[in-house]
């Protein structure tokens, strides 16, 4: 079967960049189709490969899969050797248990915080609950990184799925210099440092199209 990965900006579209990540750091073969979001004609074109018309959606050959935590789960099943999720129980059930409070939570950061990799990083003033959500962030982080600090850089050591979730709240904390401790400043720099992540931002920052509602 072949792979297609139907996804939008990259300056933006954070739901997109988990799967994308995900495939790219494993070496995955997969074709890419962009669709600038909030253009003219943009919905109909995703409808064109989702009832649900919303990006990412991956096909499989004939094979349809949309939103982006059910794609890693499909991902991490189709490709057994990614290990998506930790070895251990106890752990594999921590983990999709953050990955779940990720894909269902923190509504205030998102909305304050948007994902923009061309933004200049610089704090802005933040609501009580988005600085909540920042909080819990950090200390999801902070408590990850300590336990599983001897067995690699990323929250469970090794990269998995709850990674791929969380790699774009790493760009929202460097982008809007959101306060964090060192366990979370050496986690942010592994996701930043990630070769995968890097050709996701050069090609971000090379966009030419502008959403204000998320500059």
């Amino acid at each position: 079967m072949s792979l297609s990965l139907i996804i939008g900006n990259k300056k933006y579209s954070s739901w997109s960049l988990r799967p994308w990540l995900f495939l790219r750091h494993h070496d995955i073969e997969f074709q890419e189709v962009r669709i600038p979001l909030y253009q003219t004609g943009s919905k109909a074109e995703i409808q064109r490969y989702s009832a649900a018309g919303k990006v990412p959606v991956l096909w499989d050959g004939e094979l349809p899969i949309w939103d982006s935590l059910a794609i890693l789960e499909y991902l991490a099943e189709r490709f057994p050797q990614t290990q998506g999720w930790p070895e251990d129980f106890a752990e594999r059930a921590l983990a999709r248990a953050l990955a779940a409070e990720m894909h269902s939570g923190f509504m205030a950061l998102r909305e304050h915080c948007g994902m923009n990799v061309s933004r200049t990083p610089a704090a802005k003033a933040l609501p009580d609950a988005a600085k909540a959500d920042a909080a819990r962030i950090d200390a999801i982080w902070r408590e990850c990184r300590q336990r599983y600090a001897e067995r690699g850089p990323w929250l469970f050591g090794r990269f998995t799925i709850a990674d791929a979730m969380f790699a774009p709240v790493a760009l929202r904390f460097q982008a809007y210099a959101l306060p964090h401790g060192p366990e979370s400043r050496d986690y942010i720099e592994t996701v930043l440092a990630e070769p995968a992540m890097q050709e996701w931002l050069a090609a971000g920052r090379a966009e030419t199209e502008v959403l204000p509602q998320f500059e």
